[in-house]
């Protein structure tokens, strides 16, 4: 098995950047389910409700570290 994978791989490093990229989207959308377009239509208008809520500083951000850090406080104990 590792024998063919690396010689997939070797192959696919070998065919042009367009290509390899139609080949990652293939297989990335391979392993995701199906989705349903109703759902995908409503997360699509709630994140844009987010984006402007930000834009328009109604809501500030938090990073990463600091979210992080709060859940572990609260969890590791």
């Amino acid at each position: 098995m590792v024998v063919i994978s690396n010689k997939v791989i070797e192959d696919v490093l070998s065919l042009p950047a367009d290509q390899r990229i139609d080949l990652a989207d293939r297989i990335l959308t391979s392993l995701n389910p199906p989705t349903d377009p109703e759902i995908d239509a409503l997360w699509a208008v709630e994140a844009e409700r987010r984006v402007k809520e930000i834009e328009v500083g109604k809501v500030q951000l938090v990073p990463g570290e600091e979210v992080f850090a709060k859940i572990h406080r609260k969890y590791a104990k």
